[in-house]
Protein backbone atom coordinates (compact mmCIF):
# COMPACT_ATOMS: atom_id res chain seq x y z
CA UNK A 1 0.00 0.00 0.00
CA UNK A 2 1.30 3.46 -0.92
CA UNK A 3 2.09 5.75 1.98
CA UNK A 4 2.99 8.90 0.06
CA UNK A 5 0.53 10.70 -2.18
CA UNK A 6 1.42 13.81 -4.19
CA UNK A 7 -1.45 16.31 -4.21
CA UNK A 8 -1.18 16.91 -7.96
CA UNK A 9 -1.78 13.19 -8.56
CA UNK A 10 -5.06 13.14 -6.63
CA UNK A 11 -8.39 13.52 -8.46
CA UNK A 12 -9.58 17.10 -8.85
CA UNK A 13 -8.30 20.36 -10.27
CA UNK A 14 -6.48 23.51 -9.17
CA UNK A 15 -9.38 24.41 -6.84
CA UNK A 16 -9.66 21.11 -4.99
CA UNK A 17 -7.98 17.73 -4.76
CA UNK A 18 -9.57 14.79 -3.00
CA UNK A 19 -8.14 11.92 -1.01
CA UNK A 20 -10.97 9.45 -0.49
CA UNK A 21 -9.94 7.17 2.36
CA UNK A 22 -11.65 3.98 1.20
CA UNK A 23 -9.59 4.04 -2.01
CA UNK A 24 -6.38 4.13 0.02
CA UNK A 25 -7.19 1.94 3.02
CA UNK A 26 -7.76 4.92 5.31
CA UNK A 27 -10.72 5.80 7.53
CA UNK A 28 -10.79 9.53 6.74
CA UNK A 29 -11.42 11.50 3.56
CA UNK A 30 -9.69 14.82 2.81
CA UNK A 31 -10.24 17.66 0.38
CA UNK A 32 -7.31 19.97 -0.29
CA UNK A 33 -8.90 23.31 -1.22
CA UNK A 34 -7.34 26.39 -2.87
CA UNK A 35 -10.01 28.79 -4.14
CA UNK A 36 -10.23 32.35 -5.40
CA UNK A 37 -12.15 35.23 -3.83
CA UNK A 38 -15.91 34.71 -3.86
CA UNK A 39 -15.72 30.96 -4.50
CA UNK A 40 -16.75 28.00 -2.36
CA UNK A 41 -19.18 25.08 -2.24
CA UNK A 42 -22.97 25.39 -2.09
CA UNK A 43 -24.86 24.66 1.13
CA UNK A 44 -24.70 20.96 1.97
CA UNK A 45 -24.51 18.48 4.84
CA UNK A 46 -23.01 15.11 5.73
CA UNK A 47 -24.05 12.36 8.17
CA UNK A 48 -20.60 12.79 9.79
CA UNK A 49 -18.66 15.82 11.03
CA UNK A 50 -16.44 17.86 8.72
CA UNK A 51 -13.47 19.74 10.12
CA UNK A 52 -11.83 22.61 8.22
CA UNK A 53 -8.19 23.55 8.89
CA UNK A 54 -7.43 26.93 7.33
CA UNK A 55 -3.84 27.22 6.07
CA UNK A 56 -3.94 30.59 4.23
CA UNK A 57 -6.42 33.32 3.41
CA UNK A 58 -9.73 34.27 4.98
CA UNK A 59 -13.16 32.76 4.60
CA UNK A 60 -16.70 33.01 5.87
CA UNK A 61 -18.03 29.68 7.12
CA UNK A 62 -21.76 29.21 7.50
CA UNK A 63 -22.51 26.38 9.94
CA UNK A 64 -26.06 25.61 11.06
CA UNK A 65 -27.19 29.23 10.73
CA UNK A 66 -24.06 30.81 12.26
CA UNK A 67 -21.56 32.87 10.26
CA UNK A 68 -17.92 32.53 11.32
CA UNK A 69 -14.89 34.29 9.89
CA UNK A 70 -11.80 32.08 9.87
CA UNK A 71 -8.24 32.77 8.79
CA UNK A 72 -4.92 30.96 8.65
CA UNK A 73 -4.42 28.88 11.79
CA UNK A 74 -8.14 28.53 12.57
CA UNK A 75 -10.18 25.35 12.72
CA UNK A 76 -13.92 25.22 12.01
CA UNK A 77 -16.11 22.23 12.88
CA UNK A 78 -19.39 21.40 11.14
CA UNK A 79 -21.08 18.74 13.31
CA UNK A 80 -22.75 15.74 11.70
CA UNK A 81 -26.03 16.61 9.99
CA UNK A 82 -25.56 20.40 10.07
CA UNK A 83 -25.97 22.51 6.95
CA UNK A 84 -22.73 24.27 6.07
CA UNK A 85 -20.75 26.02 3.36
CA UNK A 86 -17.84 28.44 3.06
CA UNK A 87 -16.69 31.18 0.73
CA UNK A 88 -13.36 32.91 0.23
CA UNK A 89 -13.96 36.39 1.66
CA UNK A 90 -10.40 37.65 1.32
CA UNK A 91 -8.29 38.97 -1.55
CA UNK A 92 -5.87 36.01 -1.60
CA UNK A 93 -6.63 32.34 -2.27
CA UNK A 94 -8.31 30.51 0.58
CA UNK A 95 -6.33 27.34 1.26
CA UNK A 96 -7.70 24.74 3.63
CA UNK A 97 -7.98 21.06 4.31
CA UNK A 98 -11.50 19.72 4.76
CA UNK A 99 -11.44 16.55 6.85
CA UNK A 100 -14.43 14.26 6.41
CA UNK A 101 -14.73 11.85 9.34
CA UNK A 102 -15.69 9.03 6.98
CA UNK A 103 -13.87 6.72 4.57
CA UNK A 104 -15.89 8.08 1.62
CA UNK A 105 -17.93 11.12 0.63
CA UNK A 106 -21.61 11.20 1.58
CA UNK A 107 -23.02 14.63 0.69
CA UNK A 108 -26.55 16.00 0.48
CA UNK A 109 -26.62 19.24 -1.53
CA UNK A 110 -29.17 21.70 -0.09
CA UNK A 111 -29.07 24.47 -2.70
CA UNK A 112 -28.47 24.62 -6.45
CA UNK A 113 -24.90 24.90 -7.63
CA UNK A 114 -23.64 27.84 -9.65
CA UNK A 115 -21.50 27.04 -12.73
CA UNK A 116 -18.28 27.65 -10.78
CA UNK A 117 -19.42 25.21 -8.07
CA UNK A 118 -20.06 22.27 -10.38
CA UNK A 119 -16.75 20.60 -9.51
CA UNK A 120 -18.00 20.19 -5.94
CA UNK A 121 -21.07 18.24 -6.99
CA UNK A 122 -19.28 15.88 -9.34
CA UNK A 123 -16.26 15.20 -7.13
CA UNK A 124 -17.77 15.43 -3.66
CA UNK A 125 -20.82 13.27 -3.60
Amino acid sequence: MDQLFHANQLPGNTSSREFEGKSHGAGLTLILVSIETGHGPALHRHPYEEIFVVHAGTGFFFVDGSQLQARAGDIVVAPAGTAHRFVNSGSDRLQLTAIHHNANFVTEWLEPLTPDQRYWSSEHR
